[in-house]
């Protein structure tokens, strides 16, 4: 009924759409864009997208939520590749540095509190720096390749090794 209504251009379905899965479409592209204005400029050209390209949906291939989370994701990763977001990204100012070390010292009490990084410190080096950037600091696999100068595949080596020694460790199947 939903797949029709859209392909029909039945304005009361992309209602129905909107109300009951921006919320989520929106937490994924707030994961990746992380800056509410551009966060909310994307969901509403997914959305836009979702409207437009309706009949590229195949409902073979999977279910219509996935495919919109798809649409959405994909958007958002392509606005932080574009020059808009990189020149954000230079200019990050200062309050936001702040609020990130401050922040960044309220997970490292959370973190001590729980004895997270008394196993972590039975990593090899290079392991633990990969899982604190990545699970501690926020960093995605492909920032923390890019600003280290670490190659991809190095990074995602070294977290599988680590999050296999950290099983070991803490004796999870």
């Amino acid at each position: 009924m939903i797949i029709a209504g859209l392909r029909s251009r039945d304005q009361s379905v992309l209602d129905y759409v909107y109300d009951h899965y921006s919320g989520a479409l929106y937490s994924v592209v707030l994961r990746v864009i992380r800056e509410e204005d551009i966060a909310q400029e994307v969901l509403q050209d997914a959305f836009l997208k979702i409207w437009n390209k309706i009949d590229s949906y195949d409902p073979s291939k999977g279910k219509l939520f996935t495919w919109m989370l798809n649409v959405t994701r994909n958007l958002a990763i392509d606005r932080t590749r574009s020059k808009e977001m990189s020149k954000t990204k230079k200019t990050d100012d200062l309050a936001l540095s702040v609020n990130r070390i401050d922040n960044q010292e309220h997970i490292e009490l959370q973190v001590e509190a729980i004895g997270l990084l008394e196993n972590l410190k039975q990593l090899p080096e290079e392991q633990r720096f990969v899982i604190e950037h990545l699970y501690l600091k926020g960093y995605t696999q492909s920032e923390l390749a890019d600003e280290f100068n670490i190659p991809l595949g190095t990074v995602k080596t070294r977290t599988r090794l680590a999050l296999k020694e950290l099983r070991t460790i803490l004796k999870i199947n």
